[in-house]
């Protein structure tokens, strides 16, 4: 509950398009002509009235491009076909036709006609008018995410549908909605982090128009947009490159995932550096989250990492852009070097799991020998361990970083669908402990995320889904029970073979969230009780963390099974005084003022079983 409105800056409102310029009116001056996007290497160009069609085929002789008939395209030394026509062939099918007459989709399609394996279409990018077009972000301190699937956010599992949720996500305080991957995928349903077409919206969740539809609601809520890339691989179906142009991977070499991707290729790179720009650009999204960054791997002198962050803030200066990593190794070099905002910081949320669940085997084991020493050092330096660098041989302590540098979590789409049943983290603790878990996620000085659900405690299941057939399906069946061993195990009395077909429809459906669930009394209570708690967060913290320039965090003193942490943050110092044991612990509140308590309530200098505090004060 609230506690004090001392030291209380003027408040943050939920803003709109119209309010946000004005508050921020250095990136939205509005003479300002929109910059021209930067052209494509890869995928249809616009020349004057034609087009300009391109593909990389370093193994064929010959390629033509199929319309309504064949035009054979001129080779390159490097490997590069090209072919102009004099007209834009808008929404027509089209393919490219090998040598041997093998037709394939244009691995820089924008649309697909159906499967990614069949005919692209070129759609219009000039027929959505934006209504939101001085729109310029937010800066990366004001980031509260809600993570989302498009395919079961909804019933539908539409853009449009995701559309209606956005208000109700703005009114709570959330400021940025991170979409899972929807470049086209093998099939009709899936996670989408095995992708084959990376410029392609999935057709299941709509067209193009609509995605950017959804963006641009968003912004007017005063939403931003982000957007998960894989770019360390390709799914495992669909993909030709291998067969025209094999040197775009490594020979040889492979991750978990498939072939390694040859980055120390010119053509290969300037695959992913404009892929990233047209879906900032043509999209106007806010920003990426890069999967697995430890595996892309580059031998160049200049990584290709290195090179996308230092284009993508070049070409886009004029606005908030946010680039963010999923790096399991912690390396700090990416974040240092200030090439990449932030970091999902995994090791957050493995030992909380821990400690609220007396869960300790798979990814947990190494969290389970004395987890509130890790968990206070996660909260004051930021990664557990030292971690591995990836463009830099400096690897200076995370504790040199913002807190800012790291989102935190309770749950995503890793920890809930890669469990046995997909049963998301409320479900197996009590309300009260979770009350208290998610008061220390959202007023900690980090940037958290909420998990789609999590608004309203969605109680059904997320699970693992995908849509393959034969082998594929069959491999992916096997890898399940090892992955739910990682993540938890079984739970009492149920085995692999309690596992739902990841390849079932049932599977999928089952795993959409139900919204008639968020209108239950209970569901609306948990609403407003977040809507406060992000209210405050707004309010009591965000305006000192733009000056916090290190970590900033030290621990205190404190009993087992608590944590008491402080972070000095510009101006202020925020205290987090949390009690997760069963015992009442001293307290000494001091001059301080509360600005959140959670939990059982319990005399004056005293911390009560299963709570948390919160204090402000000025340095």
């Amino acid at each position: 509950m609230r506690c004090d409105e001392a030291l209380n800056p003027a408040p943050l409102e939920r803003v709109n398009q119209r309010n946000y310029c004005a508050m921020h009116d250095t990136f939205a001056i509005k003479s300002r002509k929109l910059r021209a996007k930067v052209a494509s290497t890869w995928g249809p160009d616009f020349i004057g009235t034609g087009t300009r069609f391109r593909l990389w085929a370093p193994n064929e002789k010959h390629v033509a491009l199929r319309l309504s008939d064949d035009h054979a395209m001129m080779r390159s030394d490097d490997g590069w076909f090209e072919v102009v026509i004099d007209r834009q062939p808008f929404d027509e099918p089209y393919a490219f036709v090998l040598g041997d007459g093998t037709i394939v989709a244009d691995p820089a399609s924008r649309q697909q006609v159906s499967e990614v394996s069949g005919l692209s279409l070129l759609p219009d990018p000039n027929v959505y008018r934006w209504k939101n077009s001085l729109w310029r972000g937010r800066p990366w301190h004001e980031t509260v995410v809600y993570e989302i699937h498009i395919g079961t956010f909804t019933p539908e599992g539409t853009f449009q549908a995701a559309t209606s949720k956005l208000e109700r996500l703005a009114d709570l305080g959330f400021t940025a909605i991170e979409v899972m991957p929807v470049a086209h995928f093998p099939g009709q349903r899936g996670w989408g982090y095995d992708g084959v077409l990376h410029y392609a919206p999935h057709n299941a969740y709509g067209t193009p128009d609509d995605f950017k539809a959804f963006i641009d609601t968003a912004h007017g809520l005063g939403l931003m947009v982000f957007l998960d890339v894989v770019y360390n691989h390709f799914g495992p179906e669909g993909n030709f490159l291998s067969r025209y142009a094999p040197e775009f991977f490594r020979e040889g070499k492979s991750n978990p995932w498939g072939a390694e991707i040859a980055f120390d290729r010119e053509p290969v790179r300037r695959f992913f550096v404009d892929n990233a720009l047209y879906w900032l650009e043509e999209f106007r999204l806010d920003g990426l989250r890069f999967d697995a960054v430890n595996e892309i791997k580059d031998p160049s002198s200049t990584h290709i990492l290195e090179e996308l962050s230092t284009t993508v803030r070049r070409v886009l200066a004029d606005r908030h852009i946010h680039l963010i990593t999923e790096n399991p190794p912690n390396g700090t070099d990416l974040l240092s070097q200030e090439l990449f905002v932030a970091d999902w910081n995994d090791s957050f949320h493995h030992v909380v799991h821990v400690i609220a669940t007396g869960e300790d085997t798979g990814l947990y084991e190494e969290f389970k020998h004395a987890p509130f020493d890790k968990l206070r050092k996660i909260l004051s330096e930021g990664y557990l361990e030292p971690g591995e660098p990836i463009v830099s041989e400096f690897l200076p302590p995370s504790a040199c970083l913002a807190p800012t540098a790291f989102v935190h979590f309770l749950q995503n789409h890793d920890q809930v669908g890669n469990r046995a049943l997909g049963d998301r983290l409320h479900t197996s603790i009590d309300e009260t402990l979770h009350r208290v878990l998610t008061s220390m996620l959202l007023l900690s000085p980090q940037v958290p995320l909420l998990f789609m659900g999590d608004c309203y405690r969605e109680s059904g299941p997320f699970h693992y889904f995908a849509d393959y057939r034969g082998e594929v399906a069959e491999a992916i069946r096997n890898d399940r029970p090892q992955q739910a061993e990682n993540f938890g195990g079984y739970p009492q009395g149920a085995s692999a073979s309690d596992m739902p077909d990841p390849h079932a429809l049932s599977t999928f459906l089952d795993s959409k969230l139900d919204w008639s669930h968020a209108e239950t009394q209970k569901a609306r209570e948990w609403s407003s009780w977040l809507q406060a708690l992000l209210a405050v967060r707004r309010d009591m913290i965000v305006p000192h963390l733009a000056a916090t320039e290190h970590y900033s965090g030290t621990v205190s003193d404190a009993p087992d099974g608590c944590v008491f942490i402080d972070w000095v943050l510009g101006d202020m110092v925020l205290h987090m005084r949390a009690n997760l044991s069963r015992t009442i612990v001293p307290l000494d509140d001091g001059p301080d003022h509360c600005i959140w308590q959670e939990g059982q309530q319990c005399a004056a200098g005293s911390l009560a079983p299963i709570s948390v505090k919160i204090f402000c004060r000025r340095s």
